[in-house]
């Protein structure tokens, strides 16, 4: 039993770790901006699709293709925050919400449109590769999708602590007529963690390439994932993203395990709901943002 312990942890850490990835750029955006991205699972199905032809087209390695999809996504939010979110920046929460609705159904149609309902993945040489160290069992594209997101992660808080525009994003993010009054660009910094937020999920997209088929509703799935961690760590708490991303991995793997493969999900939405009616800002949500 003790095995299996440990192999459901080491499995739960390294799904969680995905899914820290997926929702911090959600976290992030909603923590500056203050509006919530309903079509961010859609800008994930997005680069899934871009690292999927990019490995059927040009034959570059799924991980590679991080290094292109990430700045085309940067690249990307910014227009996307420049011509439809700048200018509803001060408009009713309902104008916000209706306009990332409309954006998640444009993207969704626009992949069924173009490449239909089906089901498409990444197969490469190492898509079946198992590392054994001792009693464990490791899988290899798990692995490496989780070092990427970590490390994706870890850049990210380096980049907000000790860059100047990081620290704007901070401050902005925690005050922002303070932040304008010391002389922050606020509309730019907006624009740029938007992409940044944007760009993380396009990071996580290709890495989840070699894992997870992509079919234009895929990102429904992660979306609600995304929405109970950043819920579940605290809104806009991007070191509360990353352990709400790890819990949820484990309680996955285990309650998997232990309860119903079929019941997982349905596992961390009741525990979604308790966060919701007992602690509203999140096991690690408090005042301050990002």
């Amino acid at each position: 039993m003790f095995i299996i312990i440990i192999q459901l942890l080491i499995n739960g850490l390294l799904v969680g770790g995905l899914y820290a990835l997926v929702s911090i750029g959600l976290c992030l955006i909603f923590g500056v901006l203050e509006i919530i991205n309903f079509a961010h699972g859609e800008f994930l199905m997005l680069s899934m699709y871009m690292t999927y032809w990019l490995f059927n087209i040009l034959g570059i390695d799924p991980y590679f293709s991080a290094l292109i999809v990430f700045p085309v996504f940067f690249i990307f939010g910014t227009i996307i925050q420049r011509t439809i979110i700048q200018p509803l920046l001060n408009a009713p929460s309902l104008n916000q919400i209706f306009a990332t609705v409309g954006l998640s159904m444009i993207f969704q149609n626009i992949a069924l449109l173009l490449w239909k309902a089906d089901f498409r993945i990444v197969k490469t040489s190492y898509s079946s590769k198992v590392i054994i160290i001792g009693d464990y069992r490791i899988g290899f594209t798990r692995l490496v999708a989780f070092l990427i997101a970590s490390g994706g992660i870890l850049i990210l808080f380096l980049f907000l602590e000790n860059t100047y525009t990081g620290k704007a994003i901070r401050a902005l993010a925690q005050e922002r007529r303070a932040s304008q009054l010391m002389g922050i660009n606020i509309f730019k910094t907006y624009q740029i963690a938007f992409g940044i937020g944007i760009a993380i999920t396009g990071l996580a997209g290709a890495i989840l390439m070699p894992l997870f088929y992509a079919f234009p509703t895929v990102g429904n799935l992660f979306s609600l994932i995304a929405f109970v961690v950043v819920i579940l760590g605290g809104y806009n708490n991007l070191v509360g993203a990353l352990f709400g991303g790890l819990i949820i991995g484990l309680i996955e793997s285990f309650g998997g395990f232990f309860i119903s493969p079929h019941l997982k999900e349905a596992i961390y939405f009741i525990i979604f709901i308790l966060i919701l009616l007992f602690k509203p800002t999140g096991l690690l949500g408090h005042k301050e943002n990002i």
